[in-house]
């Protein structure tokens, strides 16, 4: 039996029409300077002919256990690949504005529990030349971390590589030297004791935490991002050369994942000013950690992921003190899972995430306080130019997911020379997201003339 880990059933779990928990990417394309109209049918072709499905794109929930489906998983034995890969065209003239219109309806389908978790869909018509590749998986399947992982080994950094590899026949990478894989009920029943043994680890965390020096779960205040959602989405997307974060890190010793945290909190700022919404109290960001070994990079599925709480300070005016304030509450909060085994940090983290699956049961909706106000997430990427069948990777826009009471959430991801952002917003709650996007810009400039 193929059991679930605690975090792969709440992304199961919690999940509604309101509420669809699958993560996507949304990669744009170059095709080689010698490609010709039908490059894009037969590129399509190529990847339709990959029919050898491996284990994880086989997955759908199991109705074992009285109907329950976050439990366990089944395993299709075949895989109806006309369904899970098609091939769109975007009307004329194709701007991006077109593309992103398709990819948000996209965005907000759920996944057929019936059928394997993933969907994918070839999108030709873009006006510049380019196509795109959305695709989406449910969140139990996995984690940005090994997303992208597997993403970067579907491409290669050979130009002339004509070889077309897809993710659902990739193999996963097991070193000589890991372990067999281990279900989540036997890691779960081994770490017991271990958990009771080492209770005190995680007394030197919660010690820092009450003395005020970590950011608390169900601190963060009320903001127009934290009500109730709907399924419709909004999605928008922008890169930013490196460089430019580059010279703030170096100018202040921050860290890069710092300075893009400084901008979503100079973006947030600005958004709720605009609004005359803005509280007193600062905001409050979940910062995803990866905590999956690079032995682990596929072999282990699902999420192996650590929930980190940032103070965003948005109460702050000055730019670089926002930015000191951020670098001290990420290398605080860092600390406590550094102190903590890998499962303990992870069901830390499914205790983190458990209000958000609260908040769905009648009655609850009304939190008295929030557990955090938005997630924040980058995603470690390729760091230079990659390509499918000759067609180089040109942006890479990771698209996540709002939860309940979370109207808005902000994926980056390392691309080359740039950081490539997707954010995706409840279509209602936030129907103007390209003024946030706006807002990051704002957030970059002026910590660049503070720090020239």
């Amino acid at each position: 039996m193929d059991l679930l880990n605690p975090l792969d059933a709440i992304f199961l779990a919690i999940e509604s029409r309101e509420h669809p928990m699958h993560v996507g990417g949304l990669q744009l394309f170059e095709p080689p300077a010698d490609a010709g109209p039908e490059f894009t049918q037969q590129l399509f072709e190529a990847m339709a002919a990959k029919t050898d499905v491996r284990t994880r794109f086989r997955r759908h929930p199991s109705r074992r256990f009285g109907g329950f489906s976050s439990v366990a998983w089944n395993h299709a034995e075949t895989v109806d690949l006309n369904y899970h890969l098609r091939r769109s065209a975007l009307p004329a003239p194709g701007g991006m504005g077109d593309l992103l219109d398709l990819t948000e309806r996209l965005h907000g389908i759920l996944l057929d529990r019936h059928r394997p978790l993933w969907e994918a869909r070839l999108i030709e018509g873009l006006s510049d030349g380019r196509f795109a590749i959305y695709m989406k998986m449910h969140h139990a399947l996995i984690d940005g971390v090994s997303a992208m992982r597997l993403l970067q080994r579907t491409l290669t950094d050979d130009p002339l590589d004509t070889h077309v590899n897809v993710p659902w026949v990739t193999p996963p990478v097991v070193r000589d030297d890991s372990p067999e894989p281990v279900s989540p009920l036997t890691q779960a029943s081994r770490a017991l004791p271990r958990i009771l043994r080492g209770a005190g680890s995680i007394a030197a965390p919660l010690r820092g935490a009450l003395d005020g020096r970590l950011t608390l779960p169900m601190t963060a205040p009320r903001t127009p991002f934290n009500v109730s959602i709907g399924g419709a989405r909004r999605v928008e997307v922008r890169s930013w050369p490196l460089e430019r974060i580059n010279h703030v890190r170096r100018a202040t010793g921050a860290t890069v994942n710092d300075v893009v945290l400084a901008m979503s909190a100079a973006a947030l700022r600005g958004y709720l000013l605009d609004h005359n919404a803005l509280p007193d109290e600062p905001l409050i960001a979940m910062v995803p950690v990866n905590v999956r070994s690079a032995a682990e990079s596929d072999a282990s599925e699902g999420n192996m992921v650590a929930a980190c709480l940032a103070n965003l300070n948005t109460h702050i005016a000055d730019p670089v003190a926002r930015l000191e304030a951020i670098t001290t509450s990420m290398r605080d909060a860092k600390q406590v899972f550094t102190q903590l085994p890998k499962l303990e940090a992870m069901l830390l983290s499914a205790a983190l995430m458990t209000p958000l699956g609260v908040s769905l049961i009648p009655g609850f909706e009304a939190l008295p306080r929030m557990p955090f106000n938005l997630v924040i997430s980058n995603v470690p990427g390729p760091r230079k130019p990659v390509y499918m069948q000759g067609a180089r990777l040109d942006a890479n826009y990771p698209l996540s997911i709002p939860f309940e009471s979370q109207a808005m959430n902000i994926t980056l991801t390392t691309n080359g020379d740039h950081l490539d952002f997707g954010l995706v917003g409840c279509r209602r709650t936030i129907p103007d997201l390209d003024r946030v996007v706006d807002h990051l810009e704002n957030g970059l400039a002026e910590l660049e003339r503070a720090t020239r």
